[in-house]
């Protein structure tokens, strides 16, 4: 089966009814009409249709059945997949208000990855699904909105998060040595709690972690038990979180995690969003590494009210026949990069190290060989045009430490920051469930 880290609800099937016209005194027609498709839930001004819930229900069985764990009984797997399918609608809504988008070219490139990581090129991938039964423009889609979801996501979370030079200091001085700690592989339930919580309902929630917690300690599947019980957005993967540093995670969730082994599993922990039991997983690194830092340089074409989509890819294109004609860039990047810091220095953006550009410019820099000038490329900001000049190994500088004490702080504030914004427009939602 292929492996998608992503839901395909929009490849539902939608039923309509037969017009019948001059034939509706028909017997037959009149026993056996099509069914309408119902509507599962309304979420603000859109709904959640029950085409859609059993379609994903299908999927989240197929993929836990492939991954060998039980399947939960119906009741609780349709509330888990019902609340999913009603917070995407909302994240969707919210894309469509922000005027956020997915371009063709950033949807291709996701499409292309997936299929990399199933040993597969672009074609396979498609042949691949549709041997599944599974229709490839659906899936496309489905794969567009969950990478909307997850921009809207970046883009809501990030704003709230302020970090300090002060707060970057006090890591380095108290906390640097988070800079060089092992990652460690994570999964985690969380038993929520709503916003200004009685006291009642706190203690109900945390008898029900510790009861969860004893069922772990006497041998229940972790992932079946996050399906099944978890308030997390990734509930349904089993509540996996991935490699994440020791320093990169909240405080209380941190110390817990200090004497732990892999294989382990925490006692429910406090935090203003619920209470969290994680399992240490796996353990990984540690060691100091050497930094492969990249000297680039670009050049920035972006839409704009004056300049369409289309008119700023012919001139990117422009640009680039320009270079290659042997026009000096600093001199074009100077006259038209829309990036005013760079454009006035020649397109110079110094010396990137891993994590510090967009992946889409990451990835075209790090294919290009020194000297060499990229073909036009397309990422959130617009088209670009890049340069790479020198390429170095680097020790940990000032610089850099600065830079990935920031990351972690802000890795340590997401996790919260995101699950109290979920929480927050979940509540200030009309939500009606049907069924």
């Amino acid at each position: 089966m292929i492996t998608m880290k992503l839901f395909n609800a929009g490849s539902a099937k939608y039923w309509r009814t037969l017009s019948i016209g001059l034939l509706a005194c028909s017997p037959l027609l009149q026993a056996a009409p099509e069914k309408l498709d119902g509507i599962a839930a309304i979420v603000n001004d859109g709904v959640v249709l029950e085409s859609q819930l059993k379609d994903r229900v299908a999927i989240v069985t197929e993929q836990l059945q492939s991954r060998n764990q039980r399947v939960p009984p119906k009741s609780i797997l349709d509330s888990q997949v019902i609340d999913r399918l009603i917070l995407d609608n909302l994240l969707l809504q919210i894309a469509e208000q922000q005027g956020i988008k997915v371009s063709d070219r950033q949807l291709n490139e996701s499409i292309a990855s997936i299929a990399a990581r199933n040993g597969m090129d672009l074609a396979q991938f498609r042949n691949a699904l549709i041997a599944e039964g599974r229709d490839y423009v659906s899936a496309r889609e489905q794969i567009r909105k969950e990478l909307l979801i997850s921009q809207v996501q970046q883009s809501n979370v990030s704003r709230r998060i302020k970090i300090s030079d002060q707060e970057v200091q006090h890591f380095l001085k108290t906390d640097s040595a988070g800079l060089n700690q092992p990652e460690l592989l994570l999964s985690f339930i969380l038993i929520s709690i709503p916003e200004q919580a009685s006291p009642e309902q706190i203690q109900a929630a945390e008898s029900n972690a510790s009861q969860l917690h004893q069922e772990l300690l006497k041998g229940a599947d972790f992932a079946e038990a996050a399906i099944a019980a978890s308030s997390a957005p990734n509930a349904l993967n089993g509540g996996d979180l991935g490699w994440r540093k020791q320093s990169e995670l909240p405080e209380d969730i941190a110390q817990a995690l200090t004497n732990m082994q892999p294989g382990d599993i925490s006692q429910p922990i406090r935090s203003p969003s619920g209470f969290y039991i994680v399992q240490l997983r796996d353990k990984r690194g540690g060691e100091i590494q050497m930094v492969e830092q990249t000297k680039v340089r670009h050049i920035l074409l972006k839409p704009s009210e004056i300049r369409s989509a289309e008119q700023t890819q012919r001139m990117i294109n422009s640009v680039a026949s320009r270079l290659q004609a042997g026009e000096s860039f600093a001199t074009l990047a100077k006259e038209l990069s829309d990036d005013p810091g760079s454009g006035s220095e020649g397109g110079e953006l110094g010396w990137a190290q891993p994590g510090q550009m967009v992946p889409e410019f990451e990835q075209v820099m790090n294919a290009t060989a020194i000297n060499e000038i990229s073909q036009p490329f397309e990422s959130r900001f617009g088209w670009h045009i890049l340069q790479v000049e020198a390429r170095r190994q680097q020790d940990l500088g000032d610089q850099i430490r600065e830079n990935q004490a920031r990351s972690i702080l802000n890795k340590r504030k997401y996790s919260e920051e995101l699950a109290n914004w979920l929480r927050e427009i979940r509540a200030e939602a009309y939500v009606d469930i049907k069924i």
